[in-house]
């Protein structure tokens, strides 16, 4: 048995261990797995508070986006709405505009048509004095035609025009 080397190994192990639990190392490993285990208590905390914290960061953000996504829709609602305005408003002030300048028009042809009226007939008067001298001088003579022929001429300028 004193031959095997698994005997003097485990003859070994046990007086190294025995050494171990004469000078307190498994107080000083026990120690130690504690300071350890404390210290992974701790990271674990502060990773816990880290996380809560995250947590609670992601949500003021969430609020905040959904807050700014509201007032862009508002933003954008009352954009459409301006415009709308606008376009209505310059659609009014065009049919005014149009309408003005219609009757503008309208008053312009009116006074054109007017004088036109006027111009043929001081052209009918004109022709129609040329006609009637024409026809009178040949036809009275002397001082009577002269007097019939101022006179009647006079009358049909003051009728025509």
């Amino acid at each position: 048995m004193f031959e095997d080397p698994e005997t003097w190994v485990a003859i070994a192990f046990v007086i190294l261990m025995g050494v171990f639990a004469w000078f307190g190392v498994h107080r000083t490993v026990l120690t130690a797995l504690d300071h350890r285990a404390d210290r992974i208590r701790g990271e674990l905390d502060d990773a816990r508070h880290l996380k809560e914290e995250a947590a609670r960061v992601l949500a003021e953000y969430k609020a905040k986006r959904a807050t700014a996504e509201r007032e862009a829709e508002e933003i954008v609602a009352n954009a459409r709405a301006e415009a709308e305005r606008i376009a209505a408003e310059a659609k009014t002030k065009m049919e005014d505009f149009v309408a003005r300048r219609t009757k503008t028009a309208e008053g312009k042809i009116a006074l054109a048509e007017a004088q036109a009226v006027a111009d043929v007939r001081a052209a009918a008067a004109d022709a129609a004095v040329q006609a009637a001298s024409t026809i009178l001088s040949q036809s009275v003579k002397g001082s009577l035609a002269d007097d019939l022929l101022a006179k009647g001429i006079a009358e049909v300028r003051q009728k025509l025009n």
